[in-house]
């Protein structure tokens, strides 16, 4: 029982917020939709789940054509961002509440409520008001009123967003776990590059309302199609700079030999877009082939255990040229204005063309660096 869209575009207003998106989901599939705030994302979930209907294309379940069903005719269900619980009734009642409605009998819903609250770990609070539960555990609650219905579809719009980290993590590894056995078809919307990591799965990257890439999430993050789709796997982003290849060489400041670099030894003449993810600039000449590149410090953010350097890169008269960032896995505190030395491993550089298309792709980097 696939789910599909053909061609879909939906106007609000006259402005944009879907455009021209054709995609499948499989049946027991799990799927992510990464992008940015305003990126489309909650715009194609209502679109899927019928509560707004495309402007333009078709959306087909079960090889029927269902855009214009109404969405309590669809058999699906949704989990939101905020933990949305019927406040005067228990855990149980909650949970039990569309079995009720879809009139099962009251065998058949006690052992679907038990069942599903002993898999997300509220089995024993299932006699409270969801008010007397932790954050965590609401939202559980509300996970479980959606999956209680086993719908063929189920929708998450960021339902992890307002939970600390270490809910977070749980969570996600229970939802790998529960619809590993389901025939389900779960999509999940999500602004963290991580998250869609760390949920696997077939992810679909959407910017400014259009899909960039859909694939393997790992494989995305080692060699994204364009300049947008590698920025949606950066947090802090990407450092991006121009520069010539000529005869082999990169002119930057000084002409840098590209020969003893596989994935660029071979880039033509002519105007590229370089970049670099902020962990993989070294503050020491640690390979062989480097760019070094003078710097002053901005900030120096320290998080954890994890130093964030704000700089602006220097030319060779010492006037600012680019605002950068450098990820260092260490506390280092350096005072605003301090001059440094950074180093760009050749090894380490995406190539993009002028319009942002992907050229050449480092190797296979470490996922999970963020």
């Amino acid at each position: 029982m696939a789910l599909e869209l053909q061609d879909v575009s939906l106007l609000v207003d006259a402005q944009p917020y879907l455009t021209d998106i054709s995609l499948e989901f499989a049946p027991g599939s799990f799927n992510v939709l990464l992008g940015r705030t305003l990126a489309g994302k909650t715009s194609l979930l209502r679109v899927l789940a019928g509560l707004d209907k495309p402007s333009q294309g078709r959306v087909f379940y079960n090889q029927q054509d269902v855009t214009g069903v109404a969405v309590q005719k669809r058999g699906l269900s949704m989990v939101y961002q905020q933990f949305i619980n019927y406040p005067h009734l228990t855990v149980w009642e909650n949970i039990a509440s569309p079995l009720k409605l879809a009139r099962v009998s009251a065998n058949e819903i006690t052992k679907r409520v038990n069942h599903i609250a002993e898999m997300l770990h509220i089995g024993e609070y299932l006699q409270r008001l969801p008010l007397a539960l932790s954050g965590g555990q609401q939202q559980r609650c509300a996970m479980a009123r959606a999956l209680v219905k086993d719908a063929g579809i189920v929708l998450f719009d960021e339902p992890l967003v307002n939970l600390d980290y270490k809910l977070r993590e749980e969570l996600r590894s229970e939802l790998k776990t529960l619809f590993k056995s389901r025939e389900t078809i779960a999509i999940y919307a999500t602004t963290e590059a991580h998250e869609a990591l760390a949920l696997g799965g077939t992810t679909t990257l959407l910017h400014q309302g259009q899909v960039l890439q859909t694939g393997n999430a790992q494989q995305q993050f080692a060699k994204p199609i364009n300049l947008a789709a590698a920025d949606l796997y950066n947090e802090p982003p990407l450092n991006v700079f121009s520069a010539k290849v000529q005869d082999g060489k990169l002119l930057l400041h000084d002409a840098i030999n590209l020969a003893s670099t596989a994935h660029l030894a071979q880039l033509p003449d002519g105007e590229y877009q370089f970049a670099i993810r902020p962990n993989h600039i070294s503050l020491q000449a640690n390979k062989a082939a480097n760019i070094a590149l003078k710097a002053k410090v901005d900030l120096a953010e320290i998080s954890a255990s994890e130093t964030y350097l704000h700089i602006t890169t220097l030319l060779d008269n010492n006037q600012p040229s680019m605002n950068w960032m450098v990820h260092i896995l260490s506390i280092m505190n350096f005072p605003t204005g301090s001059d440094i030395e950074i180093f760009l491993p050749l090894e380490d550089l995406f190539v993009f063309d002028l319009t942002g298309n992907a050229i050449c792709w480092p190797a296979m980097q470490i996922v999970g660096a963020r």
